[in-house]
């Protein structure tokens, strides 16, 4: 019988999840599919609860549930820690975050070591929060820059848990653009053709690192400054594929194409 797995959220017509893991399933040859579910709220428990008694083999949550998911499936230590949830496995009863090792591993394969390098992290949302999980396991040294400073010091002083993480403004931006190796956009800022970026070419020079999370446009306005510096650049479809291999894994054990994953994003986009 085949299995079911999908992604809940509100709205969720834009996710490419189901493009990816149809296309591993495919690759693979196993007896399985993807979809999307539109899940309001108020409804959340409900469709993940029902999802489960129909049998399906796991969900993932996005925007914007993540945070709702372990309130409602017992999450494990990261996600716990994190705040967040974005797989749902339902042979374990589980919630995990994939989020943060996806951003770390898309990084790691682009070339990108993090220990006791400088990272900056434009925003202090909740993708943010994976984001800053993963660098400051990582062994990384993290600065949030956020428009409300005072968001950015709140969750830096969570984080300082995990690691070596501080919370700053977006005043002197290039000051402080110019003082890591790795700079990193968690915010909406690119998801518009008009958006101006945030930080721009004079800012970069070649030894740095760019990664933008948006991947709608695919080259966002960042990206394209980085390039100009001669920066080495990582697009938000790379953590795309790599969280979604990391949920793969857990629901069936089975370590998944992750170039196909990737590419078949890229095509759909």
């Amino acid at each position: 019988m085949m299995t079911i797995y999908g992604v809940v959220g509100y709205p969720v017509e834009h996710s490419l999840s189901p493009v990816m893991h149809n296309a591993a399933f495919k690759a693979l040859d196993m007896d399985c599919a993807y979809h999307k579910f539109e899940v309001k709220g108020e409804h959340l428990q409900d469709a993940i609860l029902g999802a489960r008694h129909l049998g399906f083999g796991g969900l993932n949550v996005t925007i914007p549930h993540k945070e709702a998911a372990i309130r409602i499936i017992e999450p494990d230590r990261t996600a716990l820690e994190i705040g967040a949830a974005n797989t749902l496995d339902f042979r374990q009863m589980k919630a995990f975050n994939t989020d943060a090792a996806g951003a770390i591993d898309a990084l790691r394969d682009s070339g990108v070591e993090l220990d006791n390098k400088g990272v900056l992290v434009l925003g202090a949302g909740g993708a943010a929060r994976a984001v800053v999980y993963g660098l400051a396991k990582a062994g990384a040294t993290v600065t949030i820059a956020n428009r409300t400073t005072a968001k950015a010091a709140d969750l830096a002083a969570y984080m300082r848990s995990f690691g070596s993480v501080f919370g700053t403004s977006l005043d002197s931006l290039g000051e402080k653009v110019r003082a890591v190796d790795v700079i990193i956009n968690t915010t909406p800022v690119g998801m518009g053709w008009e958006d101006k970026p945030m930080v721009t070419r004079d800012m970069l020079d070649r030894s740095q690192t760019v990664f933008d999370l948006v991947y709608k446009p695919l080259e966002t306005p960042l990206l394209r400054e980085a390039r100009a510096a001669g920066a080495r650049t990582v697009d938000g479809l790379s953590m795309l594929a790599r969280q979604g291999a990391r949920s793969f894994e857990i629901w069936t054990g089975v370590k998944p194409p992750v170039d196909i994953m990737e590419r078949s994003a890229r095509d759909a986009l």
